[in-house]
């Protein structure tokens, strides 16, 4: 395994369009150890929920101080906090866990982070559950993907030299 898998794995992990969905598969094509590969994705992953929590508190401190996007934060947040509070209220933190659990576009750490962010949700428990959340996804894209290549190694002709 060489410095430049470690670091396209890496940054997949962190990304908010691939995040685990495109490191784990990634990381097992280049011939990484499937505990290896969990292990190091799953953990970069879920650094991501304190990273967003503490950028989003900053990025709005500094913003909150233009009244134009006090105006439209708070229209979105009325908005989608009346969406889903109903929801929040009944799965509470597990809500999180389950989203963030979800190996499909738009669900993940990222996105499960923001939409505690949002909903003002408390971010120790947040953390805890978006881990959770990324164990779990981590461990679906992790047998789907290792079942897939060597599923997919049973069609091919493996050459010996």
């Amino acid at each position: 395994m060489d410095i430049q898998t470690l670091g396209i794995s890496a940054f997949l992990s962190i990304a908010p369009i691939s995040e685990l969905r495109g490191a784990i598969p990634f990381f097992l094509a280049k011939g990484g150890n499937p505990v290896f590969v969990y292990l190091f994705c799953v953990g970069l992953n879920a650094l991501v929920g304190p990273f967003v929590f503490l950028f989003l508190n900053s990025v709005h401190r500094v913003f909150s101080r233009i009244s134009l996007y006090n105006r439209l934060f708070e229209a979105v947040v009325r908005r989608t906090r009346a969406k889903i509070e109903h929801k929040v209220e009944k799965y509470e933190y597990w809500g999180v866990t389950i989203f963030v659990s979800i190996p499909l576009p738009i669900t993940g750490a990222w996105s499960g982070t923001l939409g505690a962010w949002i909903l003002d949700l408390e971010p120790r428990k947040t953390f805890l559950h978006v881990f959770y959340g990324v164990c779990i996804a981590g461990a679906v894209v992790l047998l789907v993907s290792y079942f897939g290549i060597e599923a997919f190694s049973f069609f091919t002709k493996s050459v010996e030299y």
